[in-house]
């Protein structure tokens, strides 16, 4: 499989090297067609790996991640160029931190909108997958936590898509909880911001959620 990650960070290059040890190939994208970190990424990875601008990415992946800051997130996609997201999965892993305020952020869209639901607006012919955005990169791929694997909480208006997001997931070695359509990423976006109100207390940043079922 072709993947497109739209990003050059540490989140965007985690997935990117998950996707890798499954054998499939992977496009990073930046704004600039020939950025430096990605560059470099792409090159001590091997052959599957490469790099280019967002529209080259978008344009690559069967599946389409994005993993840009959530406050980039309309650019990034505008530049990607709308048609090239038509009829494929875009799994949104963002999450739109506002820390202008400082630390902890808070939400920029607020508790009446989420960076999930903007994206699926802004593209209404993809079949957006809100997922891995509560949790932090060091875990994306094949998490070891005492307890057993964690869940990764996904929504999206498509169940096919949900369906296909939720297989790669298990790939990634994550149990997989569906919490409904898109909007629902308004509490998923929220759940970031417990976790990260979690890691700055207890000053350790290797948690994550499980959902325990009687």
């Amino acid at each position: 499989m072709k993947v497109g990650i739209l990003g050059t960070g540490d989140v965007a290059k985690a997935l990117g090297a998950g996707f890798l040890a499954l054998g499939h190939d992977v496009k990073l994208g930046s704004r600039e067609k020939a950025h430096p970190k990605a560059r470099e990424w792409a090159e001590a990875k091997g052959e599957r790996a490469s790099c280019g601008t967002f529209e080259d990415a978008a344009r690559f992946g069967e599946i389409v991640v994005l993993a840009t800051l959530g406050v980039a997130n309309e650019s990034a996609l505008k530049l990607a160029g709308i048609s090239n997201f038509k009829g494929k999965v875009l799994i949104d892993a963002t999450n739109p931190l506002d820390f202008s305020h400082g630390s902890p952020p808070k939400l920029a869209t607020g508790a009446h909108d989420s960076a999930g639901e903007q994206a699926q607006r802004l593209l209404p012919e993809a079949r957006v997958v809100k997922a891995f955005n509560t949790v932090g990169n060091t875990l994306m791929f094949k998490p070891h936590l005492q307890g057993g694997p964690p869940d990764m909480f996904i929504c999206g208006n498509n169940d096919d898509a949900k369906k296909r997001v939720s297989e790669i997931l298990k790939d990634f070695g994550w149990g997989v909880a569906d919490v409904g359509g898109i909007e629902s990423s308004r509490y998923l976006e929220a759940m970031c911001l417990v976790w990260v109100l979690y890691g700055a207390r207890t000053n350790t940043w290797g948690h994550a959620f499980k959902l325990l079922k009687g």
